[in-house]
């Protein structure tokens, strides 16, 4: 009978743990949906083959997320203001027009005068970065392999690691498709951590549900879509936001060339690593920036400057580099 009893016990104890087991993998299952989400938008912005839909898509998100909010929630005024917060672009339609048309037809003015706006910054970018990146494609290619050139949102500078022979080749279009892989991967990275902290509390918290009879895993899933929500929605409009504000920040070409002659002579601080490409700099006035400068190019065995953890060779130098 002693036997049986530790049986029964030793079973029901099983049983227990494999409930306990089964809860924590559906609460898992909810982190792996988000998970996946966020991975394949970093996988994109690190190969950078979707670079252009993507920041395509997010435009348009913001755009509507902006209409939502605002269609007959705010005054025009309101509305104008928000999208030049957001967008940096003036209301593509009238007072009369942000009354009568429906949502949809206010969301398709708004994405594509902010497309149109978009696409006007980044060719004045590279037109701006062109000459200089010719000039050094032109006398120093032999030596350096990247080019790193700081653009800012107003508020940060960020100094974008391109490839010299791409950003040549491009005609500097290369720079664009670079600063965007940066900013949504810096804003990415930023949020998804707080995200993740944000989960853990929120896991902890529902489990006070079940004193109120309520399912603890069902409100998880709901609290946990919610949040989810919340921070792509962000992700978008600070994303969005920096490109839409980004310039050089130079007062005449002159400038560029000056301040490369003179930093020219010491290289040695200028390795390629992915903190260069994502550091903003600390001092957000622009007298103190440097415009535009060189990398030594990167060793076979040295660590990709993309990130992935892989040697060079291995990575990014299949395609021909170092």
């Amino acid at each position: 009978m002693i036997s049986k009893s530790i049986e029964r016990a030793q079973k029901k104890v099983e049983e227990n743990n494999f409930g306990i087991r089964k809860r924590l993998l559906e609460y898992d299952d909810v982190m792996n949906s988000q998970r996946e989400v966020i991975y394949t938008r970093r996988r994109n912005a690190l190969y950078g083959e979707r670079i252009d839909v993507d920041v395509a898509n997010m435009l348009y998100d913001v755009s509507t997320a902006i209409i939502n909010d605002t269609h007959g929630n705010v005054e025009f005024s309101d509305f104008k203001l928000e999208l030049i917060r957001s967008l940096s672009i003036e209301a593509p339609f009238s007072e009369k027009e942000f009354m009568q048309l429906s949502p949809l037809e206010l969301t398709e003015k708004t994405y594509r005068a902010a497309l149109a706006n978009f696409e006007n910054k980044t060719n004045i970018i590279a037109k701006q970065a062109f000459p200089v990146i010719k000039e050094v494609y032109e006398k120093q290619s032999a030596v350096y392999e990247n080019i790193v050139v700081p653009i800012s949102d107003g508020q940060r500078v960020f100094q974008i690691v391109t490839n010299l022979k791409k950003a040549f080749e491009s005609g500097a279009k290369e720079l664009n498709r670079a600063f965007a892989k940066t900013i949504i991967l810096y804003i990415i990275d930023d949020y998804w951590k707080e995200h993740l902290r944000e989960m853990d509390e929120l896991k902890q918290s529902v489990q006070n549900a079940a004193y109120e009879q309520k399912d603890p895993l069902l409100i998880y899933k709901f609290e946990a879509y919610e949040l989810f929500k919340s921070m792509i929605d962000t992700v978008n409009r600070d994303v969005i936001s920096i490109l839409m504000k980004a310039h050089i920040p130079l007062r005449d070409p002159s400038q560029v060339q000056e301040a490369r002659q003179r930093k020219g002579l010491d290289m040695s601080k200028y390795e390629t690593s992915r903190t260069d490409a994502l550091e903003a700099s600390a001092n957000t006035q622009e007298r103190n920036r440097e415009p535009v400068r060189v990398e030594k190019k990167v060793g076979r065995n040295d660590p990709c400057p993309c990130g992935s953890g892989k040697k060079f060779k291995n990575c990014h130098g299949r395609d021909g580099g170092a």
